[in-house]
């Protein structure tokens, strides 16, 4: 990305977080819904790699049920930005009933058991609004790791945004980032990873929808490390102005094996567990990027 489009993108973000927030919440929605259909009809490089993602997801779907789900899901993820950007006007009331999970004794046990908690999510419905519902109606501070954006400004916005909404946020890069989750967790704390793509190549290869990729290996060993639970989380969106979402069972640390055996089937349960709540709400699952190995190699392989 150049000076120039670095300067424009966070020009944009700062323009919605600075206009959508002061828009009424059905202004903000029909724009939302709006701006997806434009860019679905305009099938971008975004679209079409939605499309093909979901198409391992709902394998037996024909070419029209695929492309009904590519609209609903840029549907979703423009609710989910909308919502991001009103997030900081939103009082404490409007967070605390926008949110409804299922099964959140799993998070609560938990938490009271003083042994420290790492919820691990899937890119969907808006997990911002998720913490931010943690951390209003639970009264529970978090902490989490964010991707160092392009340009450096933009990724100051979003640390921010997400230190206003009560998140402790920690760089993806930069290699301190672990120590301080084991440190917190050991205190008893919570952590809060999105975790279903692997943004350091040296991830743990899992099946996912019956084929190979990479997630992160860094919740299973912060579990291993520190005792805490583990416990995945899936979001997804309904026609009310309430997401829903649920609390899975938490995923044990097998008893025997090695370091990497145990943080191998570890994140196999990840992914399976995010593979569920994804195949039930497949078009809140917002991976509009190559996520399988076979995508990748082919794009390392295609010449520049």
């Amino acid at each position: 990305m150049s000076g120039l489009q670095e300067r424009v993108t966070d020009a944009l973000y700062g323009l919605g977080w600075g206009t959508v927030k002061k828009l009424p919440e059905p202004v903000a929605a029909r724009l939302g819904r709006t701006i997806a259909d434009a860019a679905w009809k305009k099938r971008g490089k975004g679209v079409l790699r939605l499309e093909a993602n979901l198409a391992r997801v709902v394998p037996d779907a024909t070419p029209q049920k695929l492309a009904e789900l590519s609209r609903a899901g840029m549907r979703s993820y423009l609710r989910y930005w909308m919502e991001s950007f009103r997030l900081p006007a939103w009082s404490r009331e409007r967070i605390k009933e926008g949110f409804s999970p299922k099964d959140l004794h799993h998070l609560t046990e938990g938490l009271d058991s003083g042994k420290g908690v790492i919820l691990a999510l899937p890119h969907m419905g808006n997990y911002d609004l998720a913490g931010a519902w943690v951390t209003t109606k639970l009264e529970t501070p978090f902490t989490t790791v964010a991707e160092r954006l392009k340009p450096e400004t933009l990724y100051d916005r979003f640390v921010a945004y997400r230190e206003g909404l009560g998140m402790e946020v920690l760089p993806h890069t930069g290699g301190a980032a672990f120590g301080t989750l084991a440190r917190r967790l050991r205190a008893g704390g919570l952590v809060c990873l999105v975790a279903d793509r692997d943004l350091s190549s040296s991830g743990v290869e899992v099946k996912f929808f019956g084929e190979t990729t990479r997630m992160p290996a860094g919740p299973a060993m912060l579990a291993q490390q520190t005792g805490a639970l583990l416990l995945p989380v899936t979001l997804w969106y309904d026609s009310s102005p309430i997401m829903r979402g649920r609390v899975h069972p938490p995923i044990e640390v097998p008893e025997t094996g090695t370091r990497a055996e145990k943080t191998s089937v570890m994140a196999q349960a990840l992914a399976d567990a995010f593979a569920t709540g994804i195949a039930d709400h497949p078009e809140d699952w917002h991976m509009l990027q190559r996520l399988w190995l076979a995508d990748l190699d082919d794009f390392e392989e295609r010449p520049a």
